[in-house]
């Protein structure tokens, strides 16, 4: 029988969404799926592009549909099209399909993502005739970038070599370079972030739309040795006219940033899509090879890993479905978004990892064969975590919502799972990139009181709340507050907390299976206890902060017949899905 939790292709019928989103979905999983094990690996090791599948994205119009947002589904002077009405941004239907194309391989997923992120821009816009060019290119099922990053400066956007001269006739001539700008190779439209060689400071910034295709857009290269192109550009006197202009001023810096919030919330759900393919290969595995005269799965260790595994992906799943909840339902008083948002960039991706890892360890050499969706997932599932942000990056991001989130809570209306056929609009709205340390919350300790008679969230409790007594009485000080070591380990630990209380909230309004929770908490009380020893040894902890470390050690609650229980749902996924030859 199928786990009801896991994503399994054989059985998957999204009846949640309406008939379009669901039509589209299960298509998605079809061609997939008729396309085969092999020519899956077989373009992953050969690196081909993608025009296959770029193809049937746009016969389906599936970039089209999930990627238009409603107020520019109409097209110039509001000519409908046949399927217009099913145009929106959805984060929910969005999130859906990050996890099909993860599933099936990270490059198709990256050709859907840096189409996201080149259309941010462009969907902020006020510029009406780029905003419409987008809309038809879709459309027409052109694939997007984001010309953002430089080889020199990476994504310093303060110091962006790619200059614009003003022409005379109200236009630019831009010139410069863009580094690891995916799709560059064949976006029909490139948002490309660069500053007016005549105006010094933030007013010189300049978002504005280019053509791949344009002769003076130069095609270096791509830097990397995969099917996903990850271009090198250069521009060489290329007109940009004022209806190529995107933003100007503050407003570009914005539009980056802005952008990347949109973009960096799709990572996490991909991360559980390679996961739970891989799952599914290495439980079979494991579940039929005799070693000794015993299944593999018969030994201690390897049942520990593998339920471990399982769990940590249903915490993958629960708590990306709960940050959906949020990101739809933000607006200008509510942008809790904005902690949960770069936790699933960095917390969900690198739970993935460890996912991989522990599978790895249980099925070996196997890991490395050629014919194995699970060579491809242990190395893809590495860049995730190394995309939009690095990990230390979103962590350093997330503490400056510490103290507000644990200490200060405030009264918000219920956030209803957001499941509803609604345009998520406020996204292209945002406004300012600043503001984070007026951003509030919710009382986290509600969702752990609904559980406090699980053991293990009883205990984990305990943990939160000694983390309460360490901002309140032993935080950092002024100096200590530059040690970005040290302030990385404490961030680890709130990240916990952060984690665990949408687990919950998404349990209780899944009623999530009670010894799968409880076993979840075991793991993030482990957690919890090794990244306290951490900050324990970090080089500028004081005394009362090791004492502290140490005194939030706990010791998870054991249950060997809730542990069986939990074994046996991962068991019964051997067999359960291999893909079409």
């Amino acid at each position: 029988m199928a786990d009801s939790l896991l994503f399994n292709p054989r059985t998957y019928d999204p009846a949640h969404f309406d008939p379009e989103t669901r039509r589209l979905l299960r298509a998605t999983v079809d061609w997939f799926e008729a396309r085969g094990k092999r020519k899956l690996i077989e373009d992953y090791r050969s690196r081909a592009w993608l025009g296959e599948f770029l193809a049937f994205s746009a016969k389906e119009g599936l970039f089209a549909t999930f990627l238009t947002p409603a107020a520019a589904s109409a097209g110039p002077q509001g000519q409908g099209e046949p399927g217009e009405q099913d145009r929106r941004w959805d984060t929910a239907r969005i999130a859906a399909l990050n996890e099909i194309l993860g599933f099936y391989g990270l490059d198709y997923w990256y050709a859907w993502q840096v189409t996201i992120l080149g259309l941010g821009p462009v969907w902020q816009s006020d510029n009406a005739a780029a905003r419409d060019r987008a809309a038809e290119l879709l459309a027409q099922g052109e694939v997007f970038a984001f010309g953002l990053s430089e080889r020199t400066h990476g994504a310093d956007i303060y110091s962006t070599d790619m200059l614009l001269e003003p022409d005379g006739n109200g236009g630019f001539l831009a010139g410069g370079s863009k580094y690891y700008i995916g799709n560059g190779n064949a976006a029909g439209l490139v948002s490309v972030f660069g500053r007016r060689a005549d105006v010094e400071g933030p007013d010189g910034y300049v978002f504005f739309a280019a053509d791949s295709r344009h002769p003076a857009y130069q095609l270096v290269q791509n830097v990397v040795d995969s099917s996903k192109y990850v271009s090198e550009f250069r521009l060489v006197d290329y007109p940009v006219s004022p209806d190529d202009v995107l933003h100007t001023g503050r407003a570009a810096f914005d539009a980056a940033l802005n952008t990347v919030n949109v973009g960096k919330f799709n990572l996490c759900t991909a991360s559980i899509g390679i996961c739970e393919h891989a799952m599914y290969e290495a439980v079979t595995h494991a579940q039929n090879r005799i070693l000794y005269g015993r299944p593999v799965t018969a030994f201690p260790h390897v049942r520990r890993e593998l339920a471990d595994a399982y769990v940590r992906l249903v915490g993958m799943k629960l708590f990306s479905d709960r940050a959906v909840d949020y990101f739809r339902s933000a607006g200008p008083d509510d942008r809790r978004y904005l902690l949960f948002n770069p936790m699933t960039k960095m917390k969900v991706t690198t739970e993935g990892e460890k996912v991989i890892d522990l599978m790895w360890d249980v099925i070996a050499a196997k890991g490395f064969e050629k014919d194995t969706y699970f060579a491809e997932a242990a190395v893809e599932i590495r860049s995730l975590p190394k995309l939009e942000g690095t990990v230390h990056v979103n962590l350093a991001l997330i503490l400056k919502f510490m103290r507000n989130h644990l200490l200060e809570p405030v009264d918000y209306p219920a956030v209803p799972t957001r499941l509803d056929a609604a345009d998520d609009a406020f996204l292209f709205r945002q406004g300012p990139a600043r503001g984070l340390g007026s951003v509030r919350f919710h009382d986290w300790r509600t969702a752990y009181d609904a559980y406090a008679d699980t053991p293990n969230v009883a205990r984990f409790r305990e943990q939160a709340d000694a983390l309460c007594a360490f901002v309140a009485t032993v935080a950092p000080d002024e100096e200590q507050s530059r040690d970005l070591d040290f302030l990385l380990s404490v961030g680890q630990l709130f990240a916990l907390v952060v984690y665990g209380q949408l687990i919950l909230e998404q349990a209780r309004l899944t009623d999530l299976d009670a010894s799968v929770l409880d076993e979840l908490f075991s793991v993030l009380v482990r957690d919890f206890s090794g990244h306290a020893v951490e900050l324990h040894g970090k080089d500028s902890a004081t005394e009362a902060q090791q004492a502290w470390a140490l005194g939030a050690v706990r010791r998870p609650v054991v249950d060997e017949d809730r542990a069986a229980r939990v074994w046996a749902r991962v068991e019964a996924l051997s067999g359960t899905y291999e893909m079409t030859p």
